[in-house]
């Protein structure tokens, strides 16, 4: 008995992306934790997975990788275009830390945060509210990196005026030469920013869905609101936007690099990301699943190790 065999009927029908076939989800789980490096046909050649033990080696190295990436960019003469999230987080310190100790200047760096919470209309949190991604950004990243930090005038910030000049900018950016980085995490349902798994209904193929480069008063799948509501509103689900401003595809399918992060653990044996990761790596890609189309792109995945699983059951 499970939720396959006692879905018909119940609250959950209907309640997860049409697109998702839970049979075919379930069976992107292997038994073995160790079967998680196993390479897919689709992975790019320069697409690797990277265990971390513990959440201060994931913060650690993630952020070593963050910063190792924008020292590379520096030395090589290049601007490099940073399109950032908000979660994970705890890697922005190391970030610093490796930043301050090499007295690496970020004035060449153009950062975009890839997504902010909205109402329908796209109107977003004011940047002094604790739960906006702008306030997060500057508290954790631009204000500590002091006179190191990437100048004002090259954050942007993903708000109504900001986000649809995003694609023009980045498109300069590169024809001048930068490179484009892609720091990411991976959402419950497998968002990439808050480009969520439903919006694939919309469009009549896949390269029309992979052009789309924003949007504004994206409607979130309840999971995410929820997801939300664990990992960064102390469990006040009634303090989660409904709606987000976010990047698309036909940004966050375009790097020279990606940088992943999966840390969705809880404590006490509990997690939240496991499947995730598992569906992000072992189903083929399809913009039902958008994060699944990371792994097609050159770059790293840092993840703890416990989300390999084993994935079953754990009264906690």
């Amino acid at each position: 008995m499970d939720l396959l065999s006692t879905l018909s009927g119940s609250l959950m029908e209907g309640f997860f992306p049409a697109g998702w076939d839970l049979k075919k989800i379930d069976a992107c789980v292997a038994s073995d934790p160790a079967a998680i490096s196993e390479r897919q046909k689709w992975w790019h050649k320069r697409f690797e997975l990277m265990p971390c033990a513990t959440l201060a080696d994931f913060d650690m190295m993630l952020g070593h990788e963050i910063a190792w990436t924008i020292k590379q960019s520096r030395d090589n003469g290049d601007s490099l275009a940073l399109i950032l999230p908000v979660g994970p987080m705890g890697m922005y310190r190391w970030a610093i830390y490796f930043l301050q100790q090499w007295n690496v200047s970020c004035d060449h760096v153009h950062g975009f945060n890839m997504d902010e919470w909205s109402d329908a209309e796209g109107n977003t949190l004011p940047p002094t509210n604790p739960g906006s991604f702008q306030y997060s950004m500057e508290q954790a990243f631009y204000g500590p990196l002091g006179k190191l930090t990437v100048p004002k005038k090259q954050r942007n910030f993903a708000t109504k005026k900001l986000l649809p000049t995003y694609a023009d900018q980045i498109g300069q950016l590169r024809a001048d030469g930068a490179k484009l980085g892609v720091i990411f995490g991976i959402g419950r349902v497998c968002h990439i920013a808050f480009w969520e798994p439903h919006f694939a209904g919309e469009f009549a193929s896949d390269a029309e869905w992979k052009k789309q480069t924003h949007r504004f008063g994206a409607k979130l799948h309840p999971l995410t609101v929820e997801q939300n509501a664990l990992t960064s509103f102390k469990s006040r689900t009634t303090l989660v936007p409904a709606f987000a401003n976010t990047i698309g595809p036909g940004l966050f399918l375009n790097a020279d690099k990606i940088i992943g992060g999966a840390d969705g653990t809880f404590g006490r044996g509990m997690q939240w990301q496991g499947l995730s990761l598992w569906m992000t790596l072992r189903h083929e890609p399809t913009p039902w699943i958008p994060s699944t189309f990371m792994p097609t792109q050159p770059g790293r995945l840092f993840y703890l190790t416990e989300l390999a699983g084993p994935l079953n059951a754990e009264c906690n």
